[in-house]
């Protein structure tokens, strides 16, 4: 889960959440007057209010929630022909910054997972801390976390949990869910964490909550994150300018291991195999990033200190040189797949 993406209840209102490793993000883009910005994860404005604040740019700010982009609409009156809100997902920047008039731009940054202003509100259904509907859903549209859990079978539930939330036990909660739903269909955020917490039970010396890496799980699922995430930064490699930047937030090991790999990939050359050119088997691929970090970020004990959510967040950045964009592989990013 992440830790906040935002600071702000409405433009100019009061600090509601805290932006996570907001220094180190700033000093990665390195904005500077004239830019252009895209900020692919809004949220409640924490990082696009920095930015506007850091230097005379432009920023497009992005987001698949009808709430941040409604509250983006708000921050845009303090920032006049600055700042651009647009209602979509990060890994469509390119059409987005096309339809805002620009084909290249010099930054990106992109805070992964949910904001705190969705986690705060229960009836967006992503916490376990508060009884909610199970819902779970960035947009309004599409199938809900309860039509998940009601509806796929046993199997396919254990295999959601496994492969997105490396759940262990995740045979011994899709067995439970069924057996419950059995009973009467699962509508509440409380009733699936009371199942997966009387499966696997509460550990004393573990602060995590049982049901964590099952709701992850069901979350990333249902969203197609880890797609969205791989989509979107290819899209940025293809969208940023010579020496634009590129910075990337996450919060759990499948995020980090999709961008390490992307960032990893994307600052290598020489000769590899490719998918995309089976004529030849091979091609000559120049690095496309130069890295900003060898290992990522991690916030400091101070930060954690302030903001506990924030504990779990890793930073890598890159900066992007003259060379071609490199094909998308999602395999070897490491994009999770389940069967059927």
């Amino acid at each position: 889960m992440m830790a906040g993406r935002g600071s702000l209840t409405a433009a100019g209102g009061p600090a509601r959440h805290i932006p996570v490793m907001l220094s180190e993000v700033l000093a990665a883009l390195q904005p500077k007057d004239g830019d252009i910005i895209v900020d692919g994860t809004f949220g409640a404005g924490g990082y696009a209010k920095a930015i506007l604040d850091a230097a005379d740019c432009k920023l497009i700010a992005i987001d698949r929630d009808d709430e941040a982009f409604a509250l983006g609409g708000a921050l845009a009156k303090d920032y006049p022909g600055r700042l651009m809100a647009v209602l979509g997902r990060y890994s469509e920047i390119e059409a987005i910054a096309a339809s805002e008039g620009f084909s290249i731009v010099d930054g990106v940054t992109l805070d992964l997972g949910v904001s705190s202003m969705q986690l705060d509100q229960a009836e967006r259904g992503f916490s376990f801390a508060k009884d909610g509907p199970l819902d779970m859903r960035m947009g309004g549209d599409g199938p809900t976390a309860a039509d998940i859990v009601n509806t796929l079978t046993e199997s396919e539930l254990a295999e959601i949990m496994y492969v997105f939330g490396e759940e262990r036990r995740s045979r011994a909660i899709a067995k439970a869910i069924v057996a419950k739903r059995a009973e009467a269909p699962i509508m509440r955020t409380g009733e699936l964490a009371d199942i997966v917490a009387r499966v696997l039970g509460r550990r004393h010396d573990d602060p995590k909550h049982p049901a964590t890496r099952t709701f992850q799980a069901f979350r990333l699922y249902l969203n197609a994150e880890l797609d969205e995430l791989a989509d979107g930064l290819a899209a940025a490699e293809r969208l940023l300018k010579t020496g634009g930047r590129l910075a990337v937030v996450t919060f759990h090991s499948l995020e980090d291991r999709i961008a390490k790999r992307f960032f990893a990939s994307r600052a290598l050359a020489g000769p590899r195999g490719s998918r995309h050119m089976p004529e030849t088997g091979t091609q000559e691929i120049a690095p496309s990033f130069q890295l900003l970090n060898r290992r990522p970020l991690e916030p400091s004990n101070d930060e954690i200190r302030r903001n506990p959510r924030a504990r779990s967040a890793r930073l890598r950045a890159g900066e992007r040189t003259a060379a071609p964009a490199h094909p998308l592989d999602l395999a070897a990013l490491g994009v999770p797949r389940v069967s059927g």
